[in-house]
């Protein structure tokens, strides 16, 4: 071992230790290397004056280790080895293996401690159970989950002490383990496999996924369907943690090239460049974690651990943290600490006035009783600017990429306007947000100048996007976007109809055929927005059990695609629209004519929603079956 100061961390060189896994215990005093031989005890604050070992006899490798994150529980730790997990103590300068936790019937992925119960550690494995054990019963585990594919990662929220999150695939699971027998809620996340996952650690309903497909998403699993926003790499992403300061994030890439630095710190609310880089190892980064800070001081320490075998502690000052914070919440936060300065005002309140603010408050606080205190803080933490599914957060993800949209956005302001252009016609529209938006308030829409619609357009434009912003808010989700695309389908269908009535001036007012109305691609209506995010269903697959046998399915024999076999499979639901009444050729637009051309992912009617339907896709076979029984 070899140790070496420099300006901004310490490194400590383990060039025999072949560790494939680290962690930092809840103290900030010690570290653990978990190689195949040894289990090295490093003393964080003396990292050069050598360690301590505890020797393993095992042919496995230790896939995933961690201390417990509780003061008083601060020199337990388990590690994983294939289908075991082994509980060991460390205390005044040895350490021992104590009980081992057996349950599992494939190899242990991932590992976590309960952050609000010391007793409780969660394991998940490829053989698809999440197991959470009680440490002082470890016969079997308490708690089993059962989910279709093995799981990757499991991590408890911070936030709810019975809530947590496993990862399958490109998949995300967020479980209550008071109700194992299913999933409370299902993210279709990533295309590709999750590496990491992480929970906000102030907002209970916050995580962060990190996968192979380059990418970091942000979610919130309320609203599972779309993410808050996304952080693009250029390469595989191993790791992603939210700091324990600020609004930062560390990732840490997979390079392409071995001497890539692969280790940055970023500003979750500006996601175009990092904020800093980590610029010192050689190798892929296996794991990091972050420090304890010590008493009276500002700084935090950033422990990592690399394949190329060495240990450094990257000193993260003070300056470096404000990079990562958010600059509404600073000057919320230096606003309020100005205020605490001012001089207590005199009290002039009248003896009414006095007796209405006790009875107020009163009141209150018999609503804090009533009401548990984490929706308290979750309520005023969705009021805080700059957090996410704010305005402005709204503004940053919406889509301006619609069809004849202009949309000029003023979050300061609290408004936005939106322009339309659709066949020689203009609206101009003022959409204002009140404060308490999108906490059950809708915003208020208002033509202005120059919008050359009817008043009988304009009415039902309006009632429209009423009833569309107020079924968003109720549920506190946002409405901009669906209400943009509600505007132009909507505008774009009577614009058609008022010219197909112009050009055939006999036309009865109340047709019984009424022309179809041309629906472009951009412009879906909400109900079909919302189902091309869900994917065609699968028409075989194959997965291995628990038991070991492998299932497998497939459509029947009787069944055929309607279109020839090179056509590619629709991507989502909504693409199904295309067959019916037989508009449209499978994956073509047929020659018809211009009134009732419709696009391949064009958007069904609620009449057509009812009739379409998966055997629009295929067609089943009749068949005569003839059984013959025979006498022996």
């Amino acid at each position: 071992m070899a140790a070496r100061w420099s300006s901004e961390n310490v490194v400590v060189e383990f060039r025999d230790s072949q560790a494939t896994a680290m962690s930092v215990d809840c103290l900030g005093q010690h570290a653990v290397l978990s190689g195949r031989r040894f289990l090295y005890i490093v003393n964080l604050d003396a990292p050069f004056e050598g360690h301590r070992k505890i020797s393993r006899q095992s042919k496995w490798d230790i896939g995933a280790v961690q201390w417990n994150p509780h003061d008083s529980f601060a020199h337990y730790f388990a590690a994983s080895s294939n289908q075991r997990v082994d509980l060991y103590k460390w205390k005044d300068g040895s350490g021992e293996v104590g009980t081992t936790l057996q349950g599992h019937t494939r190899v242990i992925s991932d590992l976590d401690w309960a952050v609000f119960e010391p007793d409780l550690l969660v394991t998940s494995s490829v053989d698809t159970y999440i197991y959470i054990w009680d440490i002082k019963d470890t016969r079997k585990p308490t708690v089993a989950l059962s989910a279709v594919a093995g799981a990757s990662q499991v991590k408890w929220n911070k936030k709810n002490a019975n809530c947590l999150a496993t990862s399958h695939d490109g998949d995300v699971r967020i479980w209550d383990k008071r109700k194992p027998s299913t999933a409370v809620e299902y993210l279709a996340a990533h295309l590709s496999k999750i590496h990491g996952l992480d929970w906000h650690p102030d907002i209970e309903h916050i995580l962060a996924t990190s996968s192979q497909d380059n990418s970091v998403k942000f979610w919130d699993y309320r609203q599972p369907r779309k993410y808050l926003s996304i952080l693009p790499c250029q390469v595989p992403v191993w790791k992603a943690r939210y700091t324990p300061f600020s609004n930062g994030l560390v990732t840490v890439m997979v390079p392409q090239l071995r001497r890539e630095n692969s280790l940055l710190l970023w500003n979750v609310f500006d996601l175009n460049t990092p904020v800093h880089t980590f610029v010192g190892h050689d190798d892929v980064v296996l794991e990091f974690q972050w420090r304890k800070q010590k008493e009276g001081s500002k700084d935090y320490q950033l422990v990592t651990w690399s394949r190329d075998q060495t240990l450094r502690m990257w000193r993260v000052d003070s300056q470096m943290q404000r990079l990562c914070a958010n600059d509404i919440l600073d000057g919320v936060d230096e606003f309020i600490e100005s205020i605490s300065l001012l001089p207590e005002p005199e009290k002039t309140l009248h003896t009414q006035d006095t007796d209405h603010q006790h009875n107020s408050s009163h009141g209150e606080e018999e609503v804090l009783k009533e009401d548990p205190p984490s929706n308290v803080l979750e309520e005023k933490k969705s009021e805080q600017p700059g957090l996410p599914q704010t305005l402005q957060q709204e503004f940053s993800l919406i889509n301006v990429q619609i069809r004849n949209v202009n949309v000029e956005m003023d979050a300061a302001d609290r408004s936005c306007t939106v322009s339309v252009h659709c066949s020689g016609h203009r609206v101009k529209m003022l959409v204002k947000f009140p404060a308490q938006y999108p906490n059950n308030a809708a915003p208020s829409f208002q033509f202005i100048n120059p919008t050359t619609i009817t008043s009988t357009m304009k009415a039902k434009l309006l009632k429209i996007l009423k009833d569309t912003s107020l079924q968003k808010v109720k549920r506190n989700q946002s409405c901009l976007e669906p209400c943009l695309r509600q505007l132009v389908s909507c505008l774009e269908s009577f614009v058609n109809q008022e010219d197909s009535t112009s050009s055939n001036p006999f036309a009865l007012p109340n047709s019984v055929t009424p022309p179809l109305p041309t629906f472009a691609r951009v412009t879906t209506a909400y109900g079909s927005y919302q189902d091309a995010n869900i994917p065609f269903p699968r028409t075989s697959g194959a997965r291995f059990c628990g038991a070991g046998y492998l299932v497998y399915f497939t459509r029947p024999m009787t069944m055929h695609r309607a279109v020839s076999p090179t056509e590619p499979t629709p991507r989502s639901l909504s693409a199904l629209s295309a067959y019916h009444t037989g508009l449209i050729a499978p994956m073509k637009i047929r020659t018809e004519a211009p009134g009732n051309l419709r696009l391949y992912s064009g958007s069904p009617t609620r009449s057509e929603k009812e009739q379409v339907s998966i055997s629009s896709f295929y067609y089943k076979e009749r068949m005569l079956i003839h059984i013959i029984v025979g006498m022996m």
